[in-house]
């Protein structure tokens, strides 16, 4: 038995591999029991006799030995020896474990190694639902990757400077759990923040911290809806957004968005939802502004129907020919706008820090949610965001950037007007990280985007941003933040040989 469980070990073990001896061994040991090749009761070679054998100190040995009696693979008995457990899988019946094995097969048989066999289990509805309705792309980087920021000018030696005052230093309070709402100097830098740029009505004790404003809305989706309650959503609207309420349970209704934002029928109208989810600054993909009328509307809607509004506020600080518009939350009288937004457009999306406004009656409540939902942390990342706002370095930051965007978007324009003139209308090209391409109608948005992705360059189809195929437009999102100026013509040209490849060229 020791001779030819060296030799097998010995065939095995490499020893110029990266994986120390110590992992190999216990690796291969572990296996040999699972599949029976040392069958249940069989004494293993003792641990000096084994090491000689392999060439392997007697510690190493040891070492494998401990491991395996710690996990159940085999009992040591001081004076007898070391024996592999039978580990075959038990069936509880009437709290009595009972051996599954078949009762007509001989002890040589049961002996037999048997090959494994795997299944893959379904996934759930929702979980399929979720998985083939994805719109992730694995790309995250580049021409024409819209909602991206240009990481490469984040101002990372001071933020490296504050991050570091903190290590030198470390306070115990912040390598622990957050708090409720998370850390209290960023939510008042937070609520200085948003009061004086976006209008928004808060003090630090109603801003909740998250991971983003997909924590955000499900956060505010869990709190306030059950499973099976109406929302209703922009249409268009962000994919993503839409994967978390649908996930939740809700019955998702989307609305159709014109010139002025979102704009419920008269049948909408008659079915009041629990929820109302719009981007009213800068809808997103297309890029148009709620009007005061249409916000006023949707306001008094809520408040006579006791619905919620979630506003997402994703990237309002990015408007090129104005300054940037208030939020619709700043005109809510009522309590009944809960607001959301995040860092991941105006710093860096790696961050992860994101932040809902709810109404002060429910500060308490969201606080008590997150806590006990998500476990949140990061408070040291919480705190040198908090410093950096503090200290006016995430105004100058956007400032900056904001300048930078309006200047990529004019190279942007230009590339598309010396290609195409005026052929293709764009929408949303005053505000936020991208523009988008509008193509007839009947040109296959889905193929050019493929097109393009064969030759490096991202461009995501509109119509897959439709709820209602049957209303879908054909264009492009394109972003334009994280590309170099230099890049974006060649990058177009290259975009618009993908789209000429599908029209059978259009100029």
């Amino acid at each position: 038995m020791s001779a030819i469980l060296s030799d097998w070990l010995s065939q095995r073990l490499d020893r110029n591999a990266d994986q120390p001896l110590y992992r190999q061994l216990h690796g291969l040991l572990q296996q040999a029991i699972l599949t029976h090749a040392l069958a249940a009761g069989a004494r293993m070679p003792s641990s000096r006799l084994l090491a000689r054998e392999l060439g392997l100190g007697r510690n190493t040995v040891i070492q494998v030995y401990e491991q395996l009696t710690l996990e159940g693979y085999v009992t040591c008995s001081t004076g007898r020896g070391t024996f592999v457990v039978d580990t075959s899988p038990d069936e509880m019946v009437g709290g009595t474990a009972h051996v599954l094995r078949d009762a007509s097969a001989t002890k040589d048989e049961r002996a037999v190694p048997r090959p494994l066999q795997t299944r893959t289990l379904p996934l759930s509805n929702r979980g399929h639902a979720l998985v083939e309705g994805a719109g992730v792309s694995k790309r995250q980087w580049g021409a024409f990757m819209p909602g991206v920021p240009d990481v490469s000018r984040f101002p990372v030696r001071v933020w490296t400077r504050l991050h570091n005052t903190h290590w030198r230093r470390p306070r115990l309070d912040l390598m622990t759990y957050a708090p409720g709402g998370g850390l209290p100097a960023l939510r008042q830098s937070l609520a200085d923040y948003l009061r004086t740029s976006r209008s928004v009505r808060c003090a630090p004790e109603q801003i909740i911290l998250t991971t983003g404003i997909h924590q955000s809305i499900d956060l505010a989706v869990r709190l306030l809806s059950d499973p099976g309650d109406t929302i209703w959503t922009e249409d268009p609207c962000y994919w993503g957004i839409r994967s978390v309420l649908q996930i939740s349970g809700l019955r998702v209704r989307p609305i159709a968005v014109d010139a002025e934002g979102m704009a419920p029928s008269s049948d909408d109208l008659k079915h009041p939802p629990k929820l109302v989810l719009v981007t009213p600054s800068h809808q997103y993909p297309l890029g148009c502004v709620m009007s005061l009328a249409r916000r006023r509307t949707l306001l008094e809607f809520a408040q006579r129907h006791g619905t919620w509004i979630i506003e997402d506020d994703y990237d309002s600080e990015f408007r090129y020919s104005s300054r940037p518009l208030a939020s619709l939350q700043g005109l809510d009288e009522t309590g009944q706008v809960i607001y959301v937004g995040s860092f991941g457009k105006t710093l860096f999306p790696g961050l992860r820090v994101g932040y809902i406004v709810v109404p002060e009656s429910m500060a308490d409540n969201f606080a008590v949610a997150s806590a006990e939902l998500y476990r949140e942390g990061q408070l040291i990342q919480q705190a040198v965001l908090a410093e950096f706002i503090a200290a006016g370095h995430f105004t100058s930051h956007v400032r900056k950037m904001r300048a930078l965007y309006a200047s990529r978007r004019k190279v942007l324009l230009d590339a598309m007007h010396a290609e195409y003139g005026n052929q293709f209308a764009v929408a949303g090209g005053d505000a936020g990280l991208h523009l988008v391409m509008q193509l007839p109608d009947d040109v296959d948005d889905t193929r050019v985007a493929a097109r393009a992705l064969e030759r490096g360059i991202v461009a995501r189809p509109l119509s897959s941003y439709y709820s209602n195929r049957a209303s879908a437009r054909s264009g492009l999102l394109l972003g334009y933040a994280c590309v170099p100026d230099e890049e974006i013509g060649p990058c177009f040209q290259t975009l618009a040989n993908a789209i000429d490849s599908v029209c059978g060229g259009v100029r």
